[in-house]
């Protein structure tokens, strides 16, 4: 397992988000790795964030196949940065989300090579700004996606080594209130409570949730007024959408208009902002069509599952692309100090993929 060496020469680097040095030395560090591979790469200058890297090795008549990863972390510099490991786990920022994952793509196409086969149509996206959102990212993702046939993504593997055919589509929105302040002792007629008519807001929007269908809407973050004595002349909701289905997206969408245009308080104004940040990753006849090739090629049953979290398969996904997540190796904690990524894992996760990538090298597609 001599590629957990290479996992620590990534991981003991900071690529915190916004620590774009940090990131960028992640990048150039894959570059030596995988430009002996026969990959030629691409880098997207970017000022105040890491650059974003696309390798493509050789062109042949046939499908396309992306291998979709992301180099940055949660951890700003001094919070949490080294690696360790025991028997069974590795530990440290992005052994399992996702360092660990492209770990697993690079050496399944080390093993490739190793082989003799020559890497065609099979290309290679490492964005830098995933943990933030991918806002600067996302349109590039969609551009360079419509390229492609298929997508497999490195995010961590389910417990049981489930892969991901869908998750759910995510908005962070915005309402801001404007109300008339008065003293709320001598002029409280007079005065229109923007905390009020957030509060009335609220209670519309939490109901727009439908569980059954997989819907959330939750405002997690209510502020406004200026003190006690103070009709409060102005109020900000900060609220999240998750759904998964385009009909529940379209239905909420809809209904928050309603809300935000909708003075339930006599004199207060509402404007929205924010927006679907990333649309949902619907399970599909193709994506299961990917699982049933996957077990054919390999022989063995693959697990798949639903998220509720996003990532990058989302948008590849909602460009048409046949779309796979959860190729990396299982871990937990991510997002915490106590991340980790099982060893076991990863040798699974690296063995799959050289069967995958393979398979497809030699038939430039799938037969799905």
């Amino acid at each position: 397992m001599s590629y957990l060496l290479d996992l620590k020469t990534v991981v003991d680097i900071n690529s915190f988000t916004k620590n774009k040095a940090g990131v960028d030395k992640v990048g150039q560090i894959f570059d030596g790795w995988l430009e002996p591979l026969g990959f030629e790469v691409t880098v997207y200058q970017r000022e105040l964030i890491g650059e974003h890297r696309l390798y493509c090795s050789p062109r042949k008549e046939g499908r396309r196949l992306l291998l979709l990863g992301h180099l940055d972390t949660v951890f700003p510099e001094g919070k949490f940065e080294s690696f360790s490991e025991d028997e069974a786990w590795v530990y440290g920022p992005g052994v399992c989300d996702m360092k660990g994952g492209n770990i697993v793509a690079l050496e399944a196409l080390r093993r490739l090579k190793a082989a003799g086969l020559e890497i065609m149509n099979v290309d290679i996206l490492f964005v830098s700004d995933e943990e933030t959102g991918s806002d600067d990212s996302k349109l590039l993702t969609a551009k360079l996606a419509q390229a492609y046939d298929y997508c497999l993504v490195y995010e961590a593997a389910g417990v049981a080594g489930e892969v991901v055919t869908g998750r759910k589509g995510v908005g962070t929105f915005f309402i801001d209130i404007t109300g008339v302040a008065k003293h709320a002792g001598n002029f409280y007629a007079e005065g229109v409570d923007a905390n009020l008519e957030a509060a009335l807001k609220l209670q519309k929007l939490v109901a727009l949730t439908d569980l059954s269908k997989g819907t959330t809407v939750n405002v997690g973050k209510m502020e406004g007024g200026i003190g006690a004595n103070t009709i409060s002349p102005h109020a900000h909701l900060t609220f999240e959408l998750r759904y998964k289905s385009t009909a529940e997206r379209d239905r909420v969408l809809s209904a928050i208009d309603v809300i935000v245009a909708t003075s339930y308080v006599e004199g207060t104004t509402a404007q929205l902002s924010g927006g679907i940040q990333r649309d949902v990753m619907m399970s599909s006849e193709a994506s299961y069509g990917l699982v049933d090739d996957i077990e054919r090629i390999t022989g063995e049953r693959l697990p798949t599952e639903e998220r509720g979290g996003v990532s990058d398969a989302n948008i590849v996904s909602s460009c048409g692309v046949i779309t796979l997540d959860g190729l990396g190796p299982f871990g937990d904690g991510d997002h915490t100090v106590h991340e980790r990524a099982n060893k076991q894992s990863f040798e699974e996760r690296i063995v799959l993929s050289e069967k995958l990538i393979g398979y497809f090298i030699e038939n430039l597609g799938f037969k799905g």
